[in-house]
């Protein structure tokens, strides 16, 4: 069994309130040492906060708004979260950035509440917990103006092409790769460039509860994802770089301890 950090687990969502502490113990039951718990809404994250301290050394968590809830971050909002930041459990700013495949938020919306959590994170020094869906070139040029002004920059759930992929790291980003590459009508293209990833840039997730990994057997009964599932992402990962298990969760582990201070 091979140490594991989940960097992306939504442990406030509802369908973890009746059974929480079992689903940290199976975490844990599969090498899964630490989490972080992903704030993606202003409730959100005094939720994923509250969660984190009340298992000291095993989860941290992240605290921002993601480009659906974007109309939150009013100027109280902004505040309300650089207030969060100053909780040591809170590990890095996001989730956040762009969605154009939903557009749940107007997306002017969406490109300033991405502007102000980067100049949060520029503020603080914390790493960066980014979303994008299918706005790369309006995500890629928000950052840009950042450049040298913000800490390490994760790209949570990359799900792009291989264009995008090497843009995000020529720029310095680092990647999270989820079960979506588990999934054989939506991921097959992921398999074929995850090896273009360097080792030290590579980071691993769940995304919990979503995006259960579809390759898993047998298959559950319900559609739930867990961080339980994270070995089984690694061992696919790892099949599709071309090297050991041990390998892969050996530098996304060490990863996930330098870029958010675990």
């Amino acid at each position: 069994m091979h140490e594991l950090i989940d960097i992306g687990a939504n442990l406030g969502h509802e369908s973890f309130r009746h059974d929480l502490a079992d689903v940290l113990d199976r975490a844990r039951r599969a090498g899964v040492v630490r989490m972080l718990v992903t704030g993606a809404s202003r409730e959100g994250s005094r939720e994923a906060l509250a969660i984190a301290r009340a298992h000291p050394g095993f989860l941290s968590a992240t605290a921002g708004v993601h480009p659906h809830h974007a109309t939150e971050l009013t100027a109280e909002g902004e505040a309300e979260l650089r207030e969060l930041h100053r909780a040591p459990e809170v590990v890095a700013v996001g989730e956040c950035g762009l969605d154009y495949h939903r557009d749940f938020s107007p997306r002017p919306a969406q490109r300033s509440a991405f502007e102000r959590q980067l100049q949060i994170a520029a503020d603080n020094g914390k790493p960066l917990f980014l979303h994008q869906r299918d706005a790369h070139a309006d995500f890629m040029a928000i950052l840009q103006p950042f450049d040298g002004r913000i800490g390490p920059v994760v790209v949570h759930c990359f799900t792009g092409t291989r264009e995008e992929l090497h843009a995000c790291l020529d720029a310095g980003y680092n990647i999270g790769i989820t079960g979506w590459l588990c999934d054989e009508r939506r991921g097959l293209h992921l398999r074929e460039i995850v090896r273009d990833i360097p080792a030290d840039r590579l980071l691993v997730e769940t995304d919990a509860p979503y995006l259960l990994p579809r390759s898993v057997k047998p298959a559950p009964s319900h559609r739930r994802n867990e961080p339980m599932y994270l070995p089984h992402i690694v061992a696919e990962l790892a099949r599709d770089r071309g090297e050991e298990v041990a390998t892969t969760a050996a530098s996304s582990t060490a990863s996930a301890r330098r870029i958010f201070k675990l």
